[in-house]
């Protein structure tokens, strides 16, 4: 029978002389640490996803209440333009004309107010261009790469 001396783990304090425990530190592999890198990169990738979600939600549900309110603000405004509306017709009526007339003359300066934003659209929308100089400098970029080799 051998009497061997008993080992001691290696995550255990091994004694030195003048009892001072001594620690033995096993180094992790490098596989071992690039596994966890990508664990705890992982963990917060999915963290800031997280994150941006729940910021998002806010961000959505705030912009839903407001676009609702000024779709009621809109609908608002274009009950008061009928209202006004309205009471100008009564207003040319005072004049003691005939109420289907000022209806008429009310219809008819709406026409031309459309037809007036309706031109000075139309305007508007003649004066855009393409964005030459982008594209331009699109084109010579392209140019210069491709002919970097020769």
């Amino acid at each position: 029978m051998s009497h061997a001396a008993p080992t001691q783990p290696e995550s255990t304090p091994a004694t030195r002389p003048g009892n001072v425990p001594a620690t033995t530190e096993v180094e992790p592999s490098i596989g071992q640490l690039v596994a966890r890198a990508t664990r705890d990169v992982s963990s917060l990738v999915r963290s800031e996803i997280a994150l941006a979600k729940s910021e998002v939600k806010v961000s959505v549900k705030a912009g839903g209440v407001g676009a609702a309110l000024f779709a009621v603000a809109a609908f608002i405004a274009l009950l008061a333009v009928v209202l006004l509306s309205f009471g100008f017709v009564y207003l040319i009526h005072l004049t003691g004309l005939d109420l289907a007339w000022c209806f008429l003359i009310v219809f008819l300066l709406y026409m031309l107010l459309a037809a007036l934003v309706g031109f000075i659209g139309y305007r508007s929308v003649k004066k855009v261009r393409p964005p030459e100089r982008a594209i331009h400098q699109a084109q010579e970029t392209k140019e210069t790469l491709l002919n970097r080799g020769h």
